[in-house]
């Protein structure tokens, strides 16, 4: 260890050893003053020092202010473009807070963001001078090997699940970015590399406990509160907030076939044509994900395929072979490989300290007229990285009725996304004009989006993008957040 971490360690040790037992620094924080805010609706309000002293009183997790130790990375998301400010930061240790924090926002009208993972794109995990509820000191997976089942805490990380569900040689899907939070991309969906395998994450959600809107503490299954269930299932964080998941499990090998081709990107409108058939005659088994990537400073840019093959492993070739006959690529990292591994080799391609704009949406066949549009529009620029990419779809996710669940996109090949990405010190006006411009040629391939990546969507085309579950959302909203206290999702308005 070098000298400055030596010493960064005695004087947080010596700074702890003179906290009262089991305190934090920012649970130490005096509450000063009158707190302004802002509540649900926009208007200016204010909290008292009073109220702000009981509700820390009353909770075990920490209340955090501005200028606190700790707030700041509380409301900071993955896309660090987004720069919002709320006005407390209370993060729950269990259900109990959760509760506190819930009523405590309710009774005061103040605007409410929920925070898991932070990788919310359109900012919609933190709020300006409202309340967040961080859910990150709420995580941990429990698993049961012989029920097949695992329990998860609503604050955990998919890589919380994959790491103790593969000790136990099982899975469920878990989405391809280990920090990504369970939370948000279960409620929305829950895409992955096992999704064709064994179905969306919410398809294997077996039960959840939510706290709703009343502050009330409810377990939703099948079974009990089957209305809620069903909502929470691809109605996302409309109604409550999940404290804890229980999935079903499956037995699969610890050992998967997956890696990366990468061909030059002047080839990109022949292997996006290979893509669309191999993606289509591809085994439940095999995940492949195709991107077409140009990086800052003139680079010269790439097409890459992503595989993931979790069958046996005597069929892995047979599965690849298509891929294998678009000749000698550029680089190949196809190859066995532990499936947790492979669940953290993309953790890094989310990077931080950049400003992210993202556009996305389904696609239900890949026609010859969306390649073109994609080689048409795409424009490489020195001062950003330029990527469309390819979520793979279809199988066991197809295979659900479009109102068994929330979520209604089943028939979906894949899921598509734009981006551009650019350093946080540049002004990033011009590269989100550019993702806007070339989404408007790729837009009309489309059927809805991706709620879990909502961004700038219109109110309306929210809630058109639900289909024909709307009408049934709408009743569910209704009866757990008639007041719209979980607004800052992909909303769907109550009318009670």
């Amino acid at each position: 260890m070098n000298r400055r971490g030596f010493v960064g360690l005695s004087v947080a040790a010596a700074v702890g050893a003179a906290l009262p037992f089991g305190r934090t620094l920012a649970e130490l924080t005096e509450i000063t003053g009158d707190l302004r805010a802002i509540s649900s609706a926009g208007a200016a309000t204010s909290l008292s020092a009073s109220e702000l002293q009981q509700l820390k009183n009353s909770l075990r997790g920490s209340l955090l202010l501005p200028g606190n130790a700790g707030y700041d990375q509380a409301r900071r998301l993955l896309n660090e473009a987004i720069d919002k400010h709320p006005a407390l930061v209370v993060q729950p240790t269990g259900a109990a807070d959760v509760r506190t924090a819930v009523n405590f926002a309710r009774e005061h009208g103040l605007l409410l963001a929920v925070k898991c993972g932070g990788h919310s794109y359109g900012g919609t995990s933190t709020c300006e001078g409202g309340m967040q509820i961080d859910l990150s000191r709420m995580r941990g997976a429990r698993v049961d090997p012989a029920s097949r089942r695992a329990y998860v805490a609503g604050g955990s990380l998919l890589g919380d699940l994959d790491h103790e569900a593969m000790a136990c040689g099982l899975v469920t899907t878990a989405g391809t970015v280990s920090h990504t939070g369970v939370g948000g991309l279960t409620l929305g969906g829950g895409f992955g590399r096992l999704a064709r395998r064994f179905g969306l994450a919410l398809d294997n959600v077996v039960s959840v406990d939510v706290v709703t809107a009343d502050g009330q503490f409810r377990h939703a299954s099948l079974n009990e509160n089957p209305d809620l269930f069903w909502g929470v299932r691809g109605g996302g964080g409309n109604f409550g907030i999940v404290t804890e998941f229980e999935f079903q499990l499956h037995p699969m090998q610890r050992q998967v076939v997956g890696g990366n081709l990468v061909f030059p990107q002047a080839r990109a409108r022949e292997l996006l044509e290979a893509y669309a058939q191999i993606s289509a005659d591809a085994p439940a088994e095999l995940y492949l994900d195709a991107a077409m990537s140009a990086r800052m400073g003139g680079k010269p840019g790439v097409f890459l395929f992503s595989t993931c093959y979790s069958g046996p492993p005597e069929q892995a070739e047979q599965a690849l072979a298509p891929l294998r006959r678009l000749g000698t690529p550029l680089s190949d990292t196809i190859k066995a490989i532990d499936y947790v591994a492979l669940q953290r080799s993309t953790d890094q391609t989310d990077p931080r300290g950049e400003g992210r704009y993202l556009k996305s949406g389904f696609i239900d066949d890949f026609p010859a007229s969306l390649v073109e549009a994609l080689v048409a529009g795409f424009e490489p620029d020195p001062e950003r990285n330029s990527t469309v990419f390819f979520q793979h779809c279809g199988r066991k996710i197809g295979d659900v009725a479009t109102d068994a669940t929330a979520f209604p996109h089943r028939r979906s090949t894949h899921n598509m996304f734009a981006t551009a990405s650019w350093p946080l010190s540049r002004d990033g006006t011009r590269h989100v004009a550019y993702v806007q411009d070339y989404w408007k040629k790729l837009e009309q391939h489309t059927d809805g989006f991706y709620t879990v990546e909502v961004a700038d969507q219109p109110a309306a085309d929210i809630e058109r993008n639900f289909q024909g579950n709307l009408g049934r959302l709408r009743l569910v909203k209704n009866k757990y957040d008639p007041q719209n206290l979980f607004r800052l999702n992909a909303n769907v308005k109550p009318t009670a």
